[in-house]
């Protein structure tokens, strides 16, 4: 596993350290991140909030070719809530843009790794090029297998429910008939496991809206590190927490 690390650790490094500890058999198959603290960061640096998210970028691509390298199968990254329109316009708008010129970047990365591109969330209220480009991606890497990839894009997990039940309605479902499988196959995640390990950077101990459903027995690893500073150290250390627990999902 070492060797699948080189160019992005130091031999030596508190993070090699780490990573020879770890249990390869034993990562997580799907972790989920809500990527929190750019605007704190860029307030601590004296800088623009949009700068914030910037960095909070470059992480994000750190961190894709970090699980990638790890062999996790399924990475789902909080990108932008159902709740951030609420933000001023120019921030938005300068979320939207960087969200359409990271795809861009990373379309080179996902091929190089073989990543998949899936966004889960609502498209309707996304500008019309994201959208045109997310579809481009998702097509070019339908079928790389090394790992998927979720963009959670207008996303919030209150709305993902509401729209797995509208959809089981219209279907012709009975009451009788709806079960945790059959509201499962409406979710936007229906196909992919649930998240055996969700991370929150920044501090903050809440889900906020994120995949609720799906994560009633996943880990939580609260993380200090406001995300842009969420490196390859404190992922680690976050994989390390997860394989010090016991899963006994209700159990003994």
């Amino acid at each position: 596993m070492f060797a699948d690390m080189e160019g992005l650790i130091r031999a030596g490094s508190p993070e090699a350290q780490l990573l020879e500890e770890l249990d390869s058999q034993r990562l997580p198959a799907h972790i989920a991140i809500i990527m929190d603290g750019n605007g704190r960061w860029a307030k601590n640096q004296g800088k623009d909030r949009i700068e914030g998210h910037r960095r909070g970028a470059e992480t994000a691509r750190l961190i894709v070719e970090v699980c990638a390298r790890l062999s996790i199968p399924i990475l789902t990254l909080y990108t932008f809530s159902s709740e951030n329109w609420k933000r001023p316009t120019r921030e938005v708008n300068a979320l939207m843009n960087m969200l359409y010129e990271n795809l861009l970047q990373k379309a080179a990365l996902l091929e190089q790794h073989k990543v998949r591109l899936r966004m889960i969330g609502d498209p309707v209220r996304l500008p019309a090029k994201l959208s045109r480009k997310l579809r481009e991606i998702e097509t070019m890497s339908k079928d790389f297998s090394a790992m998927t990839l979720n963009m959670a894009l207008n996303y919030g997990g209150r709305q993902e429910i509401l729209h797995a039940v509208r959809e089981l309605i219209a279907s012709g479902a009975k009451p009788e008939d709806i079960s945790h499988e059959s509201l499962r196959r409406h979710l936007y995640t229906g196909d992919i496991p649930d998240p055996d390990l969700v991370i929150r950077t920044s501090g903050e101990q809440r889900l906020s809206n994120f995949l609720i459903y799906q994560t009633a027995y996943s880990e939580l690893v609260f993380s200090k590190e406001l995300w842009p500073d969420f490196r390859v150290l404190p992922l680690l250390e976050a994989l390390t927490q997860y394989q010090s627990r016991q899963r006994r999902y209700g159990g003994i």
